[in-house]
């Protein structure tokens, strides 16, 4: 967004890449994607032309560099991005992050521990809580299931938006209905619509300090072809932009967006989108007074 190189303690929002696909199943290339989405994002103006709001000028936003990464080494990779944004929430910053696979979100969920779980508002095609793929129990489809586990969310404040598209297996829900997930398929999304469904989930994580997390594949592969694992009947841009607008009472205590792979469209337009979720979602940041989010401890 032409910020400056910052440190996290100059900023009050830091904008992040994570450029790992080591949890991807089948179609890499999101390790690019934070490289692409910063030189889209050189077309992000100031100011939001429908609520006049300029984010740049009530908090401040700077861009934090990418976390530390071994390509060829999952394991070390999450414990160095755990690592990374935990420097980031102790400068008493809050992150907004460009993937990078979905698996990068439970390695920053860590990094922002504190003494209560987060609820999540997750924009996605796919639940990403599956216990394992190929009898690896770390990869972008694991995630939440992960985060759940580990005390990092509180699985009664989490909302999964557009969940859609062919399952291999009928009981892939159950574990996420069982621990009191709230799924809202992309059918009664379109049958509710923006507003309903977003009054929805911020009766579900009320006040608390809640992650947002948005996989673009979310929205439908012909207007966001490059992604690994895209799913047809998703979003509209003009959707996407609706339920994020309507983010702005949440206590957002950081946010990602992930699963942009530019190898898969040559034409930018994936990651040009990326860049435009990712201002939308800062507006929505800066919509709420900065000083009403809890402290992170010193």
């Amino acid at each position: 967004m032409r910020l400056p190189v910052a440190d996290p303690g100059e900023v009050d929002i830091a904008l992040v890449g994570v450029p790992f696909d080591g949890g991807t199943t089948n179609r890499t290339g999101a390790r690019h994607g934070p490289r692409e989405v910063r030189n889209q994002s050189s077309l992000v103006r100031r100011v939001h032309h429908l609520t006049g709001l300029s984010p740049f000028d009530i908090l401040r936003v700077g861009d934090c560099g990418d976390a530390p990464v071994n390509p060829l080494d999952a394991a070390e990779s999450l414990a160095l991005i755990e690592n990374y944004f935990r420097q980031i929430h102790a400068a008493g910053a809050r992150p907004l992050t460009v993937g990078g696979d979905h698996l990068i979100t439970l390695p920053i969920l860590r990094g922002l521990r504190s003494t209560a779980p987060l609820g999540l508002i997750h924009f996605d095609a796919h639940s990403d809580t599956y216990d394992s793929f190929f009898g690896n129990r770390y990869n972008h489809g694991t995630p939440f299931r992960r985060a759940v586990e580990e005390g990092l969310l509180d699985p009664k404040r989490m909302i999964q938006i557009g969940i859609r598209g062919a399952i291999s297996d009928a009981a892939n829900y159950d574990w996420a209905r069982a621990a009191g997930i709230r799924i809202v398929f992309m059918e009664e999304f379109i049958s509710r619509g923006p507003a309903d469904v977003m009054a929805e989930a911020g009766a579900i994580v009320g006040d608390r300090p809640t992650y947002v997390s948005f996989d673009i594949d979310g929205i439908d592969p012909s207007m966001a072809p490059g992604t690994g694992t895209p799913e047809i009947g998703g979003f509209t841009t003009r959707e996407a932009q609706a339920l994020i607008r309507l983010l702005g009472g949440v206590n957002i205590a950081g946010a990602d967006l992930v699963e942009v792979s530019p190898p898969l469209d040559p034409s930018g337009l994936t990651a040009l989108t990326g860049a435009t979720m990712l201002f939308e979602i800062l507006c929505a940041m800066a919509a709420r007074d900065p000083s009403d989010i809890d402290p992170p401890p010193r």
